[in-house]
């Protein structure tokens, strides 16, 4: 039998009967019910689980997280992987307008000498990148609702496999786009489910550094593409860039074989009503240790916090469609995890991918401007690692507003070096933009992936993410309008003057943000939706104190059919712990 006791707050040493008291204070529709006593009674039960877990994840230490989840951790990084060829590909495709075999190939003659790659072209290349993965995201958020995070990225690099034949044997840039939008359909899956299964497998005090992760990824695959390109400056050969084109067939098999063997994300099962399931994937997440002797304890308790989490949630939003992500206080939620992502597109990560391109633009020689691509995304490296040691001290908001606000003062120095003709100032340009990598990932680059998975509701992070991201593609259609323009010689030719664009949008952002985006450092999912539901203004989340799993409220809100449904679904996810007088190690 559970037990039906826990201490009183004031008196530790005097037990309350949970039951006795309910009657007491016939603050419940099951107090007078009899026959209700014994799911009372192991409903209680879970709800006391569930704030021990939460008080323990709270307080573990990093130490502790990485001996307890050090299989989460290793089976986030294999997912988050897939993400190296995206960074890879569209970093490869803006570098290649400044390849001269590229430029041959694809290219017209300009009034410069030389070719160059069409303004227009440049613009419809990366809009079809965009455009795909905007219909690959919502595909992907429909069919990962029915089939699971593994499958669904198995099936998109199963995709990418298939669509790489169409760029390598591309003879037109017709034929290029059709490549690139297909391409985008599984880059979009990607994009989100990777960074969602990263947040749902691991701990609090991992999360940070797993969903940044999948920064570090997207800098691996642009220094991995900018140093192949590097090795063909020279050359006037069709391999220059049929060779870049067809080391994307190297990643796809190995991921795949690495999903297959993963866990599914248990939020995803329990969501899905398959707790057995879920509790047998968080105990292969899980790994004993001396804080940890019997994982089936902790197993137990963070299951019963999951599906309690997803009943409480159910119970204010019943379905998990699209439109739900604009209801009630998910409109909320929702329009922040859209403004943090468009803001990482709108602030000047434009000129990064377009880095190579623009240094060209601006004065630097070829062999150059892609040596400075390379040292740039080594910079973007130690950017995000640094993230990770400024997170332990600073909040997520403090580490996104602030560098805001720097890369604002760091662009309008580069639209006004962009003003002069020194014969200096393309170096000058070169290098506040090797700084301005440097602060964009060590600041809102790596933590916008965590805000976005820590600001939606359980049920809805995944679609919510995926508008988050269409909506940062939508930046980017924009982008990929403008910026050939802003660059191109035969087209504006503003060259650095698009810092004094991106920086102003930089400032407006930073104004947005201290009005709407709330600090979520050291918070649970369940604390980030109380705070939600309780419309706590975003400069007071960090302030606010908040009580979590609240019997009484969660069982006046789920009634007595949905208090006997949770009860029956996690019949065998109780924690048997607690039963045997047993608690979770601190």
């Amino acid at each position: 039998m559970l037990n039906t006791h826990v201490e009183d707050l004031d008196d530790p040493n005097t037990k309350v009967d949970f039951v006795t008291e309910l009657d007491k204070k016939n603050t419940s529709e099951f107090a007078s019910n009899p026959e209700m006593d014994d799911y009372i009674a192991k409903f209680l039960g879970l709800s006391s689980d569930a704030q021990a877990n939460e008080t323990q994840e709270k307080t573990m230490p990093l130490m502790q997280g990485l001996k307890t989840f050090p299989r989460a951790a290793l089976w986030s990084i294999v997912l988050s992987t897939a993400i190296i060829m995206e960074g890879y590909d569209t970093n490869l495709l803006n570098s290649l307008y400044g390849l001269s075999a590229f430029q041959e190939k694809y290219g017209v003659p300009s009034k410069d000498g030389g070719y160059q790659i069409e303004a227009k072209w440049q613009t419809a290349l990366s809009m079809c990148v965009n455009i795909g993965e905007i219909i690959g995201l919502f595909a992907a958020g429909i069919i990962a609702d029915r089939i699971g995070y593994r499958w669904t990225l198995i099936g998109s690099l199963f995709a990418v496999i298939c669509f790489i034949f169409i760029v390598f044997f591309s003879l037109s840039l017709g034929m290029l786009a059709a490549g690139e939008i297909l391409l985008g359909l599984p880059w979009g899956a990607f994009q989100t489910l990777t960074v969602s299964y990263a947040s749902e497998v691991c701990p609090l005090v991992l999360r940070f550094y797993l969903t940044t992760y999948v920064n570090i990824c997207w800098v691996l695959g642009q220094l991995i593409s900018s140093g192949v390109l590097k090795s063909y400056v020279g050359s006037d050969s069709e391999w220059a860039y049929k060779v870049p084109f067809a080391l994307q067939w190297m990643w796809p098999i190995p991921i795949m074989i690495g999903i297959y063997l993963a866990p599914e994300s248990p939020w995803w099962l329990v969501k899905k009503g398959r707790i057995s399931e879920a509790r047998k994937s968080l105990g292969r997440l899980i790994s004993e240790n001396e804080h940890i002797p019997d994982k089936s304890i902790l197993v137990d308790a963070m299951t019963a916090k999951i599906q309690l989490a997803n009943e409480e949630e159910a119970a204010l939003v019943a379905g998990i469609s699209y439109t739900d992500c604009f209801k009630g206080g998910n409109w909320r939620r929702t329009r922040i995890g859209a403004m943090v992502w468009l803001i990482q597109n709108i602030t000047g990560s434009s000129l990064m991918g377009y880095s190579t391109y623009f240094y060209i633009q601006a004065g630097m020689d070829k062999s150059n401007a892609f040596t400075f691509s390379i040292v740039q995304y080594v910079l973007g490296l130690i950017g995000t690692v640094g993230s990770w040691f400024l997170s332990q001290k600073a909040g997520r908001f403090q580490i996104y507003f602030f560098g805001l606000c720097t890369q604002s003062f760091i662009l309008i120095l580069v639209g006004i070096l962009g003003c002069l003709n020194s014969k200096g100032v393309s170096w000058a340009i070169g290098s506040l933009l090797l700084i301005f990598t440097f602060v964009y990932d060590l600041t809102i680059g790596p933590v916008c992936y965590c805000l976005v998975t820590e600001i939606p509701s359980a049920r809805l992070r995944t679609k919510s993410v995926i508008i988050s991201r269409n909506v940062y593609n939508v930046g980017g259609i924009v982008s990929a309008v403008i910026m050939p323009y802003m660059l191109n010689p035969d087209a504006w030719n503003w060259k650095a003057k698009t810092g004094f664009l991106w920086g102003g949008l930089a400032i407006i952002s930073a104004v947005w943000c201290w009005f709407e985006l709330p600090e979520t450092k050291g918070r649970t999912y369940a604390e980030l939706d109380t705070l939600f539901k309780n419309k706590v203004k975003a400069r007071n989340f960090a302030k606010t104190e908040v009580v979590t799993f609240d019997a009484q409220e969660m069982m006046e809100r789920l009634g007595e059919e949905g208090l006997k449904k949770v009860v029956q679904d996690t019949e065998g996810a109780t924690t048997t712990g607690y039963d045997n007088g047993r608690e979770l190690s601190p």
